[in-house]
């Protein structure tokens, strides 16, 4: 029958939050409730009568509450196939009583490996019983319902109140759809605890938070995003968020995080890549130079600082088109300007944990690699030539050097006073890169006498040195590596110019 009557119900729960009313609605139903431990505890308060999980195994909670439910008349009273008279032959032979609602919440396994708990509480919070009871209430869904997750005690409660105490096959499939979500997540959890650190080469990703957005890349495209934005986003104002911005949003943050801790910084990026970005002593200066960098670009951009946006920079980010602004925090006032545009998307970064692993498709599998944590520092530079760089350089340097490292391969950034000038991005070829970048510092009028030059990998020749020395560039900062660094440093020696090497190429593909 696809429409069953439940007379009775097992309640096995970590939390207890929201299962009052169904408690009370199981009473008013006449349904008889099975508990144990804290669970039987809480339904005893509330002045609801419960029979006892030991009363019906003649078996007491052994080894300190790890084996409560594990009985063949738990597990029976769930599994039997009601369509079937030999199990219910076997129901009657054995006193099992018949299980049709199951409710668990397991331990919060996640919720304690983030906590820094102890190897053994951590172990403690491995929920046996009561996975064991979602999945065979889940695979039995033809005669039991499962309820998984406190998440789904309100669904739950609507269900069984608007079939007043039955429940449809329908009803019973979904829940138990949720109910195999929440194990395998909760497996992949306990995996990749186990696993942290890839000793065994395999991939398990789960993620319950899921998004269904208006489409991919291209309108064309179906797209979803899986991940606590919420989390890691206070969104106070405009539209929903699109696939491509959150691509750019993600880019964002991720180049910012390289100057989470310095002076006030603002950038401004399209399509992955920073097109403006510069460091100065006022956040309103900071955004002034880096939209000089290329204000062309900038039209529709994300705009991310590290520091409180206040009214000044405010009003001037108020002129521009762009779809998100991101920042720790804003003014009262500042916020009231940019909420002026109805869809500028405006967000407050919280402090979350990030992921160590970038995912990716690639063929017919996936890559995985960790993400590039290391950034360029002044104590881990080779002077490689015999000029060298001045203190102004240096910081351009490091500066230029973690732009280019959040830059399209092949790139070449070109720095000057901690502002971006302008930079090479997704080349085939280092010498185009180079090209493209000067040409578009000068078409935006900037003076590269004296700017500085970042690279994400060797120059295989000394073309590209030359080149910059000719525009006006005085310091270069590459990886090295190449079997010819020393053509490119001999050239750098016998015009002056002074160069860097730093041992970590910053590929972005």
């Amino acid at each position: 029958m696809s429409i069953k009557k439940a007379s009775s119900a097992l309640i096995s729960v970590f939390h207890k939050d929201g299962l009052e009313p169904i408690i009370k609605k199981f009473q008013e139903l006449g349904i008889t409730i099975y508990s144990t431990g804290g669970t039987e505890k809480f339904i005893k308060d509330l002045g609801v009568d419960v029979v006892p999980v030991e009363d019906v195994t003649s078996y007491p909670s052994i080894l300190g509450g790890r084996v409560k439910t594990l009985h063949p008349k738990v597990f029976g009273g769930i599994l039997n196939r009601q369509d079937n008279e030999s199990d219910v032959a076997q129901l009657e032979e054995f006193e099992i009583p018949q299980l049709d609602i199951v409710i668990v919440d397991l331990y919060p396994f996640e919720k304690t490996v983030a906590s820094g708990a102890s190897e053994q509480d951590i172990i403690e919070k491995i929920d046996i019983g009561g996975i064991s009871l979602i999945r065979a209430a889940a695979k039995n869904f033809k005669d039991v319902l499962c309820v998984s997750s406190m998440e789904d005690y309100s669904d739950f409660l609507n269900v069984i109140s608007e079939g007043n105490g039955s429940t449809s096959l329908e009803d019973r499939k979904r829940f138990a759809a949720k109910s195999f979500n929440v194990s395998s997540h909760y497996d992949t959890a306990i995996f990749n605890y186990f696993n942290k650190n890839h000793d065994i080469a395999a991939l398990k990703i789960s993620e319950t938070n899921g998004k269904v957005l208006r489409y991919g890349e291209n309108p064309h495209q179906k797209g979803f995003f899986f991940g606590d934005f919420d989390a890691m986003f206070d969104k106070l104002h405009g539209k929903e968020l699109s696939y491509n911005n959150l691509l750019d949003v993600d880019a964002a943050v991720n180049l910012m995080l390289e100057f989470k801790n310095d002076e006030p910084t603002f950038a401004i990026l399209k399509h992955n890549n920073a097109c403006g970005l510069a460091q100065r002593s006022t956040l309103h200066q900071a955004y002034v130079d880096a939209l000089a960098g290329d204000p062309v670009s900038a039209f529709g951009g994300v705009l991310i600082s590290n520091k409180k946006i206040d009214k000044a920079t405010a009003e001037e980010i108020h002129t521009l088109f762009c779809e998100v602004v991101i920042a720790p925090s804003y003014s009262s006032d500042a916020l009231e300007i940019l909420k002026g545009k109805k869809n500028r998307i405006i967000l407050i970064q919280n402090e979350v944990e990030m992921p160590e692993m970038t995912v990716r498709t690639c063929l017919n599998g996936i890559l995985l690699q960790e993400k590039d944590h290391r950034t360029d520092t002044l104590e881990g530079l080779q002077y490689v030539t015999d000029t060298r760089p001045s203190e102004q350089d240096l910081e351009d340097l490091i500066f230029a050097s973690k732009l280019c490292k959040h830059t399209k391969s092949n790139t070449i950034v070109i720095a000057k006073n901690k502002q971006l000038c302008a930079s090479g991005t997704g080349q085939t070829s280092r010498v185009d890169a180079l090209n493209q970048a000067i040409h578009k510092a000068k078409s935006f009028n900037f003076d590269l006498k004296g700017a500085v030059m970042a690279s994400d990998a060797f120059f295989p020749f000394p073309d590209c040195v030359e080149i910059a020395n000719k525009s006006g560039i005085s310091s270069v900062i590459q990886p090295g590596g190449s079997i010819k660094d020393q053509l490119s440093i001999d050239y750098c020696n016998e015009n002056s110019v002074s160069m860097v090497m730093t041992g970590t190429r910053h590929f972005k593909h």
